[in-house]
């Protein structure tokens, strides 16, 4: 087994796709993409790189990958790195590959000083808490998230 983490090209973008369909399938989410190759290639790899995207493989067969961009900290007056998603295929699971990109995801926080790593878990996914707890990862009980999309979105950006 040669487990490989890399950084994704623009080659990638159907691969990417597939991935964020299969983990939309897996949240019972799947009604909820848009998003398109057409997307993903400009909002990627465009002249302005919104997000980045890890790629695990094992012998060149593609197993997961993890999609990320830079947040902010006030408190800690430091980047901080979000990680959006975070998948390894059913059929790899169990083999190291969450772990692999998340140590590849802590690096690379290290090496842009970063002062955390984030993310959001679905409350019913007791299968990826065990495992971020496994890795040290603590959970944010004390915060509730909220989000602005669609329609309300178009209403709070133009209302005074």
């Amino acid at each position: 087994m040669a487990l490989e983490i890399r950084e994704a090209t623009e080659s990638d973008v159907p691969l990417i796709l597939q991935f964020i369909r299969d983990l939309a399938e897996y949240e019972r989410l799947a009604h909820l993409v848009v998003a398109t190759e057409e997307q993903l290639r400009s909002t990627l790899f465009g002249a302005v790189r919104l997000a980045e995207v890890l790629i695990g493989s094992e012998d060149s067969a593609p197993a997961g990958f993890a999609i990320f961009f830079h947040n902010y900290s006030t408190f800690l007056a430091q980047p901080g790195i979000y990680l959006e998603d975070l998948f390894v295929k059913p059929e790899f699971r169990g083999r190291g590959y969450g772990k692999a990109l998340l140590a590849r995801l802590a690096q690379i926080a290290r090496d842009r000083n970063c002062g955390r790593v984030g993310w959001a878990v679905l409350n019913w996914n007791e299968p990826s808490i065990a495992f971020y707890k496994s890795v040290g990862a603590r959970p944010m009980d004390e915060w509730t998230v909220f989000r602005l999309t669609g329609e309300k979105l178009e209403e709070m950006a133009v209302s005074r």
